[in-house]
């Protein structure tokens, strides 16, 4: 996703971590690009999974963001970081996500928000009903391939989350 995401060379980037959990993934993945990272502050609502964006900590006026994180289940906490960035000034909104639930209405969520697109993976496979064209699907079989290359030969699996 890094790669995909440095060659789209997008300007004035900075990496968000949609929660204090996804802190130091996108810490990584902010110093993979020489970006910036910001981070999310929010609070469930009740005894549902619904959540509510309280603050955002860092720089984010006026540039382009990038969300990241593990999954995305309905969608409900992206738009709602979605629409707090929008808040604070951020331009254009891309996010990256692992694994792509896409459970209920969450790609017709994503297809009326504002988000410019959505990179996921083919952990799941993707439903046919994709509404829109701001969801963007990455393949993981080169990394399978390399990682059991790697364990073939007795090479360090770990090392290759450190090159470029």
């Amino acid at each position: 996703m890094t790669r995909y995401i440095k060659e789209k060379n997008i300007p004035n980037l900075v990496v968000v971590a949609v929660d204090m959990g996804a802190t130091k993934r996108a810490r990584n993945v902010a110093a993979g690009l020489g970006v910036p990272l910001a981070i999310m502050e929010k609070r469930r609502t009740g005894n549902n999974d619904t959540t509510e964006a309280l603050n955002i900590i860092g720089e984010v006026e006026g540039k382009s963001a990038l969300t990241v994180d593990d999954e995305l289940d309905t969608g409900g906490s992206l738009v709602s970081t979605i629409d707090a960035l929008k808040n604070k000034g951020v331009k254009d909104i891309y996010s990256c996500v692992t694994h792509g639930v896409l459970s209920g209405s969450a790609t017709d969520r994503i297809a009326e928000s504002s988000l410019k697109e959505l990179i996921i993976t083919d952990t799941l496979p993707l439903d046919e009903k994709n509404p829109s064209n701001k969801i963007t699907v990455l393949s993981v079989a080169p990394l399978l391939g390399e990682a059991i290359h790697r364990i073939h030969n007795g090479l360090s699996v770990g090392a290759m989350f450190n090159e470029e």
